[in-house]
Order: C-alpha cells, then structure tokens, then sequence
C-alpha cells in the first residue's frame, strides 16, 4: 500500500510577541540551545530564560552552535543534556541552531545512536525524556516545522540531511520580532531559501493536494514581501509575512521533500563553505531551466504570479535583495575557478546521491548535475543540459 503523510508540529504559535508563549508551558528543566551572540545580543536568549522561569523552570543555556553545525557539536550537546536532565528543549536561533538542537536531542535520549544510521534514516524514538520546542530567528530553514535537520561531517566535508518525523518539533514559536533584527544580507540569503523551498516542494514528485496550496502561498508571499523585508527590516508586517511564508513552505516540503536545487546546495556548501540559502538562490534559476522540460509546475507559478517567466523573476528578486547572479561572483568566501573545478566532480557525485535528488521532477544524473553547476558558476544557460 502507497501510504503518504502531512504531518506538521502539534501547535504552531504565530504573532508578535508570541515569546511569551514560554512562560505557559509545564515541566521542571529546560534546556536552551542557540547559536552565537546574537540571540544574547539583542535580548532574546535572556527573555526566553525569563518566562521559562516564570513557569516554575531551572534553564541550562548551550550556546555557540557554528552555522554549519558538525556532528562533534550535536553528540557534544547530547552529552551535556544528558548531564543536565530536561523534559523541555528548546532552540532558539537560526537554522543552524534548530537543526543542531534536534540532533542533540537525538543523543539526549539515545547516546549510543551512530551519525551512520541517522544518514540512512533509522532513526530512534524520541519524547521519552524530554518534548521540543523551536523558536526560528530567520525566516528562511523552516525547521521549527519539518522533519529535517542538516548535519556536516567535517572530515569529508559532506552536509548530510537528516530526516525522520521523529525530530519534527511538538511546538513552533513564530514571533516576528525576532527576525526583525536579521541583517539584511542574512534576510536575502534566508528568504530565498524560503523561495526555493517553496518553488521545490511545488514541483517535486511527491507533491499533494495537500502541499501544494501552502508552496504556492509561501511564493506569493515571498514574492510581495521579501523586498520589503530586506529594505526595511522594522516592516514588521513584511517580517511576519516572510516568517509565516518559511512555516507554509515547510509544512509543504517536510512531506513533500525538495529537488536538486537542494541537493547541490547542501554539497557546494560543505566543499566550498557557500551558506546554503545564498547557494540557493543562485541555483534556483539555473535548475528551473533544467527541470522546466519536464513539469508544468512553473507554468502554473507564473500564471498564479501574473509573470512571463520564472527564471527572469527569480534573478529579478535576487537582483533586488543583492544576490549575485552566478557562483563565481559569490563574495562571503572565496569561489576561485581553481577550487571549484577541484571539487567539481566529487561535488556532482555527491549531489547526485543526495536525498531530494529522488523528488526532482526531472529524472538527472551526476553528468548533468555537474553541468548545471557549470552553467551556475560561469552564468550561463541549463536550458540545453
């Protein structure tokens, strides 16, 4: 029997100021994870550590969780849970920090798990010491919401995504002041993420009729709002607009999954340290291209977004929020010809074998993967690949 699932967080709190939510929730311990100085920063660590004491909570804080969270970082956090003994775990940050937090809570409950068998989805049971709350201070990963977690392995210098329903959190706080405070480089890198998820979960092969109303939601959203966002980072309406659209996305691709969009960004990230949003985005147009001979998907966007063309929109946007419009423009780290080409075929192989390669909606190889890679660095065309 072809079983398919929708399976979404239990309660899902939205709307400015909903932090407070914390200080209604029972239990004796909680644990708050988050990643560098600026959830401390600007007050929210320290507002979050407040209401859990207000409902009667002892709180033990694991900070410094690196943006591309090792798999030394989450057996590390398991360790100290462990140590510290919560029936509460709440991440509170950006992706990094929510998809670290989940894996911890992995090895919180099940401290002899091998990083090996979550790659190949065996995951254990959770919830039997501890439930998990996740706060999102991007709006860009939606992993308050889905069943994804991504992980490197720093000594090959792979990002695996893990997935399994059991890491999907019991409650999602989505508070829009939080990510107002999101440089705007960080809310353009984020945002397309959003863009991405929700133009892959459309045209992915397993997509419902019940995912496919909220990816089209998330893209309409992103479409009006983003600018918006990175222009004005107090437009609290675009913040909350942008923040909803990451959740819609996200309840839309933890059950339908993703395409290689996603696939080649999660590898030219761990090869050449590219963040994943901003790998993304300048992805996302060149894999259009590619797939577009085989789904009718982007008709249907463009005509739901009253465009001519998909592709144009999307480098239009990414133009707009100060995205470049190939890979070897890319600034944040250095993408030199030589390095690229060095782990071109290794990169292409290993995009090829990622996980949402199985829902791209055009059957692909490592070839062509690699290809398109080549189209996104020089800025040129996928649509004869």
């Amino acid at each position: 029997m072809d079983l398919k699932w929708f399976r979404v967080p239990k309660d899902i709190v939205f709307g400015e100021g909903t932090l407070k939510y914390l200080s209604a929730i029972e239990g004796k311990k909680a644990v708050l994870v988050t990643g560098g100085n600026s959830m401390k920063r600007f007050g929210f660590l320290n507002q979050a550590r407040e209401e859990l004491e207000k409902a009667g909570m002892e709180v033990m804080i694991i900070d410094g969780v690196e943006p591309n969270p090792s798999v030394n970082t989450v057996v590390d956090g398991g360790r100290k849970m462990a140590e510290f003994n919560p029936d509460w775990i709440i991440a509170i940050g950006g992706g990094s920090a929510l998809d670290a937090a989940k894996i911890m809570w992995v090895y919180y409950e099940n401290p002899e798990t091998k990083f090996e068998d979550l790659v190949a989805g065996k995951f254990p049971t959770l919830r039997k010491k501890a439930k998990f709350i996740a706060i999102p201070s991007t709006s860009g990963t939606a992993s308050e919401i889905t069943a994804f977690s991504v992980i490197t392995d720093t000594v090959n210098k792979i990002k695996y995504p893990l997935v399994s329903y059991e890491i999907t959190p019991d409650i999602a706080i989505l508070d829009p002041v939080i990510p107002s405070k999101t440089p705007a480089h960080i809310t353009a890198n984020t945002g397309m993420d959003v863009m991405t998820h929700a133009i892959e979960s459309y045209t992915s092969t397993a997509a419902t009729c019940y995912t496919k109303p909220l990816s089209m939601e998330s893209i309409k959203m992103v479409f009006e709002s983003l600018t918006s966002a990175y222009s004005d980072g107090d437009d609290i309406k675009a913040r909350e607009d942008m923040h909803n659209a990451s959740t819609l996305s996200g309840m839309a691709f933890t059950s339908a999954s993703l395409g290689i969009v996603h696939s080649m960004a999660h590898k030219i990230g761990g090869e050449l340290g590219i963040t994943h949003g901003l790998a993304n985005a300048v992805l996302l147009p060149y894999v259009i291209e590619y797939n577009r001979k085989s789904t009718d998907g982007f008709d249907e966007i463009e005509k739901t977004l009253g465009v001519d063309d998909i592709v144009t929109t999307v480098k239009e946007l990414n133009q707009r929020v100060g995205i470049p419009l190939s890979l070897k423009e890319i600034d944040e780290v250095e993408v030199s010809e030589e390095n690229f080409k060095n782990v071109l075929e290794r990169m292409s192989i290993n995009a090829f074998n990622d996980p949402c390669t199985l829902t791209n909606p055009r059957n692909t190889s490592a070839e062509d993967i690699k290809e398109i890679f080549l189209a996104a660095y020089y800025g040129t065309t996928a649509k004869n690949i």
